[in-house]
């Protein structure tokens, strides 16, 4: 395995739930994202030497933080905890954004030191210990937004417990429009709020909506993936912590959306969209709503992202 003196990687944004699947149904986007630089150190350990766009939120302890335990566990899995590696941690991605940032902290770090060792595992094989770094920042396990950020695409999860996992290949024109309204909604308030149970009629009208949407991504039928993104359990409960969500919909369904719902706990929303052009309408559409109550709002127009996380050169910027 030959080794490199330093490695950068970027690790994307990621849509988790997309609607009716969740916590098993994820994408990647091509941006915002985070970065990660690591490289060899003559001081034993692994250490955190510098984090940037983070505001101070951020802990350099190695094993406070989900970049570093990530990065923690696979060394320790490899036996090599003793070999010196400096980590540098760049948050290009708002906090709180229902954008998948732990997840893309902890795939970049995890990433970053296995491209520096020799990669002596596969992509896939780091997923366990990505998600023991994203569910040491908010105590869940679940894999729909480490999956898509680590291995692209889209991803459907079998079960989390598990970590069964699948890769479905993107139709070649559908395209995403991402918000993000400058507010935080923390994960664990965006679970609290969910229902302890639900009816039968739901439950089972979700799982035809996540079949639907399933079969019209592999088929690339546009109106089955339409007709199916439609989420009936935390939709109707989320909605409430997101400003004008309802009328935002709206707007996004208007311009030629396919469908429109929360992107992972919010509070950033999302249209899938059928081609380019659409997209960018779809997201100049819903970017307005949030214009109108004087709420600043980020729009991402990108494709599938079908890389997840890999390496980039140049300085960090």
């Amino acid at each position: 395995m030959s080794q490199q003196q330093e490695v950068r990687v970027f690790a994307p944004a990621t849509v988790a739930n997309v609607a009716c699947g969740y916590d098993v149904l994820g994408f990647a986007i091509d941006a915002p994202g985070d970065e990660v630089v690591v490289r060899f150190s003559e001081k034993p350990g692994l250490r955190i030497t510098k984090v940037t766009g983070d505001d101070g939120r951020l802990p350099l302890a190695a094993e406070k933080n989900t970049a570093g335990v990530a990065a923690l566990d696979l060394l320790k899995h490899l036996g090599m905890q003793d070999r010196g590696i400096e980590m540098e941690i760049h948050k290009k991605m708002p906090f709180g954004s229902g954008l998948g940032s732990s997840a893309a902290s902890a795939v970049a770090g995890v990433y970053a030191v296995n491209k520096l060792i020799g990669e002596p595992l596969t992509k896939k094989q780091l997923l366990p210990f990505a998600m023991t770094g994203e569910a040491s920042a908010d105590g869940a396990w679940h894999a729909d937004n480490v999956g898509p950020c680590l291995l692209g695409g889209i991803v459907f999860i079998r079960s989390n417990q598990e970590l069964d996992i699948a890769q479905l290949e993107p139709p070649k024109n559908l395209w995403a429009a991402v918000v993000h309204p400058d507010i935080e909604i923390l994960t664990k308030v965006a679970r609290e709020i969910l229902p302890e149970s639900i009816l039968l009629e739901n439950a089972t009208q979700q799982t035809g909506n996540l079949g639907g949407l399933i079969c019209g991504i592999i088929q690339e039928d546009y109106g089955m993936i339409s007709r199916s993104i439609h989420d009936v359990i935390a939709e109707p409960r989320r909605q409430k912590l997101i400003p004008e969500f309802y009328n935002a919909k709206r707007a996004a369904m208007s311009a030629g959306a396919l469908g429109f719902s929360i992107s992972g706990a919010g509070p950033s929303v999302f249209a899938l969209c059928e081609g380019e052009e659409s997209a960018r309408k779809v997201g100049a559409k819903i970017s307005e709503v949030f214009d109108k109550i004087q709420l600043n709002n980020q729009l991402y127009v990108s494709p599938i992202n079908k890389h997840g996380v890999h390496v980039i050169e140049g300085e960090n910027k």
